[in-house]
């Protein structure tokens, strides 16, 4: 088991939770994701992660997998000029590699926000450290347990 996902498995555990962990062939994408769990692909939580061009800080946006983050949007919250995020900050902010990026479990919690849609479903699946591990829970505990802030930061569809 890799370290990433034994974090994510122990974090979970210490928030009182007992870990529904699922190993899929692969989960890169949300679609990927929901194709392997069988669910809607809005149940899928993405972790996007955008360099505060300010501060230099990884900074984390959860949202559900069919919608996109509007960078705009992102920023007012932010209270700064968001960038892309480099691999490089993103491991060694989060100890996560692209692909894999979870919720929780980060060694440096990031300011981090929470898509409102995510809030429609009973159960949310988010990567658990690795691209091949989801793991799924309520979007009230995974709110909870990323320390995010419920937002609206995401495209809005005309």
């Amino acid at each position: 088991m890799s370290k990433s996902l034994k974090r994510v498995r122990a974090c979970l555990e210490s928030a009182g939770e007992t870990p529904n962990i699922v190993e899929t062939t692969l989960a890169r994408t949300a679609a990927d994701a929901a194709a392997a769990i069988g669910c809607d692909i809005d149940q899928i939580a993405k972790s996007i992660i955008f360099g505060g061009e300010t501060s230099g800080d990884a900074l984390l946006f959860v949202t559900a997998g069919g919608n996109t983050v509007d960078v705009a949007r992102a920023a007012v919250l932010a209270g700064e000029p968001l960038g892309k995020a480099d691999a490089a900050l993103i491991r060694a902010q989060t100890g996560f590699a692209i692909g894999g990026v979870s919720p929780v479990g980060h060694l440096t919690p990031p300011r981090a926000w929470f898509d409102k849609r995510l809030m429609d479903f009973d159960l949310i699946w988010a990567a658990a450290g690795t691209p091949h591990h989801v793991f799924g829970l309520s979007p009230a505990k995974m709110l909870q347990m990323s320390n995010a802030q419920l937002a609206d930061f995401t495209a809005i569809s005309k």
